[in-house]
């Protein structure tokens, strides 16, 4: 049986948009007979899967206002909130190789060393008495491919719910919910559980199941591994894969002001507004037109909006009639 060239590589950064770059670099230069288990860590960051809408997992103000980073992934499943007391870990590998079994085994191995018991659901997670400390997604591709999954050790928990909890304005979208879950903090079950041990009890066990390896090997950002990733970064980092990649959706919203009642609707694709509705009653029906046509075809954010409206040359009478329209799409935006 042909030795196996398997590695273990840390990211030494927080930013998940490197991160998750860097792990995609690593699933399209994966050698034959390699695996690789991938250690990194994001700070402050509300991950969503392939599949899904921001503006209907995420309170996008909540996120914004607290300086919370968002990234897509490329592997399905839910919605989840990441910092510095989550450790997350990725297995890449040729598809000859891949074994999901095998793959849990090693985190399970890991974590039950600490003494507790652990076991894996049939909804890709991991449990303790019930409880969710670990969720995994994956990814297949052509010739490669990648299974991740976070692990809670201290993860601020009152954090997670409170960016993963999304406006309560309506929403209809082809997009996938995230399902919530009883979750808990590994350390909250043994005490002596601390990210770095945790690493290098994985280390332990992956070597273990599938043999001794190199040194790990550890990326920082820099300028250079940024040019190594070849625009992956850049990527990551877009409003078009952030936003843009999301399934089209509606989205409506109403109120009543002292000038009268308005409700608008929109239809949205690729992130942006292909078709706007508006009814009201008020007596200033001429702003509606200029609208409709301020905001066709812009991307669905409060900035390009803003722009937008305020391009439109208003009369007295519109004037406070877009101001107040301004101030119900950052409410909702």
């Amino acid at each position: 049986m042909k030795k196996l060239n398997n590695s273990i590589v840390f990211s030494k950064s927080s930013n998940p948009w490197f991160n998750l770059a860097l792990e995609e670099h690593l699933f399209s230069t994966i050698h034959e007979d390699q695996v690789i288990m991938y250690l990194w860590q994001n700070n402050d960051t509300v991950v969503i899967g392939s599949n899904q809408n921001p503006w209907k997992e995420c309170d996008l103000n909540k996120i914004e206002a607290d300086g919370v980073k968002i990234a897509r992934r490329l592997s399905g499943g839910g919605a989840v909130y990441h910092d510095n007391g989550n450790l997350n870990f990725t297995f890449i590998t040729d598809n000859a190789l891949y074994d999901q079994e095998r793959q849990m085994n090693v985190v399970l191995e890991a974590v039950n060393a600490f003494g507790v018991s652990a076991t894996f659901s049939g909804r890709n997670d991991l449990l303790i008495d019930g409880k969710k400390f670990s969720g995994n997604a994956y990814f297949l591709g052509d010739k490669a491919s990648f299974h991740h999954g976070t692990l809670l050790v201290c993860t601020d928990l009152m954090r997670l719910s409170k960016y993963l909890t999304p406006s309560n304005h309506k929403i209809l979208s082809k997009g996938i919910d995230s399902v919530s879950s009883r979750v808990v903090n590994l350390n909250s079950i043994k005490q002596e559980i601390t990210i770095g041990g945790l690493q290098e009890s994985l280390i332990r066990s992956f070597q273990a199941e599938y043999g001794e390896c190199a040194t790990p090997k550890t990326f920082f950002q820099d300028s250079s591994t940024v040019q190594e990733l070849a625009g992956l970064y850049e990527k990551y980092f877009s409003w078009q894969w952030i936003f843009a990649e999301s399934p089209s959706f509606e989205v409506h919203f109403e109120k009543d002001y002292d000038w009268g009642e308005i409700w608008i609707g929109l239809v949205l694709v690729d992130g942006c507004i292909h078709e706007m509705e508006i009814f009201t009653d008020t007596l200033v029906s001429t702003f509606v037109q200029k609208m409709k046509k301020a905001l066709q075809g812009i991307p669905y954010d409060f900035h390009s909006v803003e722009k937008a409206l305020l391009s439109v040359a208003s009369t007295n009478e519109e004037k406070p009639l877009f101001e107040d329209i301004l101030l119900l799409f950052k409410e909702c935006l």
